[in-house]
Order: C-alpha cells, then structure tokens, then sequence
C-alpha cells in the first residue's frame, strides 16, 4: 500500500455537533483516514459503540492501524447504502448517537497517480473508490453514448462545454479508446475554447466521471433516507459535502423532512416532521484550516436532529 495521506476535514466541527456520549452507538459511514472516527472514539468512551464503513481497501487499512487501540469499534467493508442491513445483522435497530458522512473522494484517492483521479498525473482511467468494483472511469469513456456522455458532463459536471467534448471523446475512441488521464485532460483542453479561468479545463469532466463510476449521488439520496429511518429520537446526521450537488441533494432532503407539510395537498395528509434542522445554513471550514488544507474551502457541514419516530 501506498504511503495514505489524509486530511480530516472540520473535524471537531463535525464531531462535536453529534454531541457524542458513552453509552450510544454512532456510524462513521465515510471511514476514510479515521479522522473523524478516532475523535467521536475518543469523546463516547469507554461505553459508546462505534461501527463505520468504508469501500477503499487502502483507507480501511490505514485506518485499522490508527485505530488499533479502541474498543467498541467495527470496521465494516462495505458501501455505506447497506447500513440497514448491515446494523440488522449486528442486531442494532436503532442509531442512538448519530451518523456521520464525509462525502466525495478523499484527498488520498484524489492525489494518489495510480488511482487515476487527478488530470495532472498520468494514469490509467480508473476513479473506482473500491478497486475490486468491475466498472470504471474507462468504461464510462470509451462505451457511453455521446448524449449519455453529454447528460452525466452536463448534470454532474455542470460542464457548458459538453456537447464539443462528448463528440471529441466519440471521435478520438473511434480512432483508439482513451486509456490514460492525461489523454483525457489533454482531449478536453482541445475541445474547449481557451478563456480565463482560476480552475483547468478538465476539473468538471473528471468530476462528473467521477460521481458517475462510483454512483455518487444515487448514494447520497440512499443514505439520507436510510439513515433518518434508522436514527433514534436525539440521534443526530451530521453531512459535509465538497460540491454544490452534492450540498443541494442534502439541504433538499433534511430541509424537506423537517418541515410541516410535505405533500403540498389542500389538505395536508403529513406525518409531523421527524427531524429539526440544526444549521439553518451550512457551517464552513475556518480560515486556518482552509490555510492548511486548501481543497477544505469547498466542505459544506449540514446537521439535523431526529425529533420523532415515525410508525
């Protein structure tokens, strides 16, 4: 394994607003580095319960050995839309402290060359969070549609140059497939117009592969949804997102369960809300940490408290 490199982003920010205590049982559904899940081990001992997922192998490993001297601690392998039936197999039915989610690549996958997920390094076309997934960045290169092509650039990228760089792509692949990433940044920066701008012609591109390969938003709505059903009253969902769909799905679906009326009938037919917002508007990374760790200036945190449980 590579050297992991691995910066926990508004940790004590997104711990503390778990209010973590002994005796319950929180999820770190984005083990990552272990940031987040060695601090919420250290503020719930010796009696709070802690089970968090990863699909990295190489962040599980890193996190295992910096975390070797915790108890009540599970590592579960495993992608973080099983948690239903991952805690039913532990014979846990409700969440009573909280749930935490880091979303997006970490900064390991994202500067690690041979992942292939920076179009500043060459590498193969890959973006896979779990290596051992059969579907990849190459896949989604080399055999999408050009309108499918367009339609992930355009919704997940919110690229305005998709269309002149889906055809590009279709062109090229016609010739030979795109194996490499910096063939693929270097296909994008030709099919796009030179104009001034602080980010490099390929940023969006790569991300909306990115979300495509490893069925990101999918996932986000997956797990918000999951997790307010399995969250016990007082228990708690604490969200940091990197990017703006990202942060929309997640203000949309907490904002949305914590209201009166969600049916929009004449007559409303609503549950009471099952949840009250705890950040009105997202906390943001402090200047500092934005100082040390530049790519933490995009990080959104959202949080909000389960209130009742519905029937």
């Amino acid at each position: 394994m590579s050297d992991f490199v691995h910066y926990t982003v508004m940790k004590n920010e997104a711990v503390n607003i778990l209010e973590p205590t002994s005796g319950k049982i929180y999820v770190d559904c984005t083990l990552g580095g272990g940031g987040h899940s060695e601090l919420l081990l250290q503020k719930i001992a010796p009696d709070g319960q802690l089970i968090a997922f990863d699909i990295d192998d190489e962040a599980i490993a890193a996190a295992k050995k910096r975390l070797s001297g915790y108890k009540n601690f599970t590592i579960v392998k495993s992608s973080y839309i099983n948690i239903r039936s991952v805690l039913n197999d532990m014979g846990i039915k409700k969440i009573t402290g909280g749930v935490l989610l880091d979303l997006g690549a970490s900064f390991h996958q994202l500067t690690n060359a041979s992942r292939g997920f920076s179009f500043s390094k060459d590498a193969p076309l890959d973006m896979r969070f779990d290596m051992q997934a059969d579907f990849s960045a190459y896949d989604v290169v080399n055999s999408y549609k050009e309108d499918d092509l367009v339609r992930i650039f355009s919704e997940y990228g919110e690229e305005r140059f998709s269309k002149r760089i889906a055809k590009k792509i279709v062109e090229q692949r016609r010739i030979s497939p795109i194996k490499t990433t910096l063939e693929l940044a270097n296909l994008i920066v030709d099919a796009t117009p030179k104009i001034k701008s602080h980010i490099h012609p390929a940023t969006r591109v790569f991300q909306a592969i990115r979300i495509e390969v490893n069925g990101e938003l999918k996932n986000v709505n997956i797990i918000l949804n999951e997790v307010l059903d399995l969250l016990d009253v007082g228990g708690i969902i604490s969200v940091i997102s990197f990017h703006s769909l990202e942060d929309r799905l997640v203000k949309t679906i907490l904002k949305r369960e914590a209201q009166n009326c969600r049916c929009n009938n004449l007559i409303c037919t609503c549950k009471p809300p099952r949840i009250e917002l705890l950040t009105k508007k997202p906390i943001l990374p402090t200047d500092e940490e934005i100082r040390v760790n530049p790519p933490s200036r995009s990080a959104k945190l959202r949080a909000a408290k389960c209130i009742r449980v519905w029937g």
